[in-house]
């Protein structure tokens, strides 16, 4: 049924929880799992130094591969070590910009029949103020959003 499906990932409690479920369901269509961690750099315009903005963007990179890396923990809990190689193809990339836009754009160029991901469990003002990258996805994807709480 599914040939591909993206799990975008914060390394929060909800992604990993996401995970597993996009792994069981990697595992049973046979379908290749493409995890993404974007990293949000329009928060750092405007920071007076340059090289302030440049180690900002490493530790980012860095907690996002260790997101992406349990991500890979988890999907080979899911199916056990050789079966995961076996059963699911798993391509982990780290990405920079808007999360939504490069999540709705990752969907376009990869062909993605499905998407996997948790929610942030922001409620009421937080999630008026902040926006919620969940919903929306939710809202501007071609193809169905697994949501994870």
């Amino acid at each position: 049924m599914y040939k591909k499906i993206l799990l975008p990932t914060d390394g929060s409690e909800y992604a990993n929880k996401a995970a597993r479920h996009a792994a069981w369901i990697a595992s049973s269509s046979g379908a290749e799992l493409i995890a993404i961690n974007v990293i949000e750099t329009s928060s750092l315009v405007g920071l007076p130094a340059e090289d302030l903005i440049v180690r900002i963007k490493e530790m980012l990179k860095e907690e996002g591969q260790k997101s992406l890396q349990r991500i890979t923990e988890i999907v080979m809990e899911e199916k056990g070590e050789d079966d995961c190689q076996k059963d699911v193809k798993l391509t982990l990339n780290n990405l920079e910009g808007s999360p939504s836009d490069v999540i709705l754009k990752t969907i376009a160029e990869e062909g993605i029949d499905l998407v996997v991901m948790g929610t942030s469990g922001k409620h009421g003002l937080d999630r008026f103020l902040l926006g919620s990258v969940t919903e929306n996805v939710v809202r501007s994807a071609p193809c169905p959003v697994l949501v994870v709480h």
